[in-house]
């Protein structure tokens, strides 16, 4: 067994994305080591389902647990920062749902800890660690489309105003920025040669106080533009267009995109460019989170840090304020 494989990991949460993501290690031939919950009974349906041989009394012991090395944060947003502190501070490595803490504050607080205790701290992004990606920066990287100039952003979706949902709830740290726009900032940043250091904005608010509908543009030093247009309760297709001097890439589905076609600016030819599977979008994470332990890779975490700091300046702008912020 190779060192990779040993790698041990926990899962804190039993929602969506740790069953996505212990159905991603029975891909790579691998269970995982312990799951907690704040429900134990949860846990335990949990892991009967996945065959965890460990279920937490105490889901806290995940972060004294001489026997676990890799922790993967699957719980909302608000309570990252909880959570990081204690896995970080005892020698844990962590992959961390989207978005990783509420604010840049938060998440330099984090990167400290990480590096003081030697360990690797990553967003769980799909978007840095789908094959797809690798392949499209590597054609941008090439000349042979030109230079970027600009990014447009499309993600939007209709939720029913309930207010009591974490989409909504400032208590749960809802709004449109932190659930989807950290999609959109994360596909841009990738294509962008530096942070954008203008930002400009329009913004609707759902009767709660945090931002339902938002309309973004952001250029950088290098004068590359962004555009975002981002809502939960508006639907719009999620779709990405990098516009190049000599030709467009477009990507539908952009969060877990396994496909995109790259348009010829002279000719109007249409290349389709396929990479990976969508289906995988959590495996590969798992895969690249293990070789950046191996390897000490960062997981784009300066990416990240450049996102979190775009939309902690944003909210503030707007005066969109969580509980745990005051």
């Amino acid at each position: 067994m190779s060192e990779l494989q040993k790698l041990r990991w926990a899962v804190l949460g039993t929602g969506v994305i740790a069953n996505q993501m212990a159905q991603a290690l029975q891909s790579m031939g691998r269970t995982l080591d312990a799951v907690g919950n704040r429900t134990y009974d949860k846990g335990v349906t949990f892991a009967e389902k996945y065959g965890v041989p460990k279920v937490y009394t105490d889901y806290n012991d995940m972060f004294t647990d001489p026997e676990i090395d890799v922790i993967y944060i699957t719980t909302p947003h608000n309570t990252h920062m909880v959570f990081l502190e204690k896995a970080l501070s005892h020698g844990k490595h962590v992959l961390c749902e989207k978005s990783i803490t509420l604010n840049s504050q938060e998440l330099d607080r984090a990167v400290s800890l990480a590096r003081e205790n030697g360990v690797v701290l990553a967003e769980a992004m799909t978007i840095y660690h789908m094959p797809l990606y690798r392949e499209l920066r590597e054609r941008v990287a090439s000349g042979a489309l030109g230079k970027v100039n600009l990014v447009q952003l499309n993600f939007g979706s209709y939720k029913v105003y309930d207010m009591s949902n974490r989409f909504f709830n400032p208590k749960l740290a809802g709004g449109a920025m932190l659930d989807i726009g950290v999609y959109a900032f994360s596909l841009a940043r990738l294509f962008l040669d530096s942070k954008p250091d203008q930002v400009s904005s329009f913004v609707r608010k759902a009767p709660t106080g945090v931002d339902e509908s938002a309309a973004i543009a952001m250029a950088n030093r290098e004068g590359q533009l962004v555009t975002a247009a981002l809502s939960l309760h508006s639907k719009q297709p999620k779709r990405a267009v990098i516009s190049c001097e000599k030709g467009y890439i477009e990507i539908m589905e952009y969060p877990r995109a396994d496909e995109a076609v790259i348009v010829d600016a002279e000719t109007g030819q249409r290349e389709t460019v396929k990479a990976g599977r969508t289906a995988d979008a959590l495996r590969y994470e798992l895969e690249d989170m293990e070789q950046a332990i191996r390897t000490g890779g960062n997981m784009l975490l300066p990416y990240t840090a450049d996102v979190m700091d775009l939309m902690t300046r944003l909210r503030s702008e707007w005066g969109v304020i969580y509980p745990e912020e005051m």
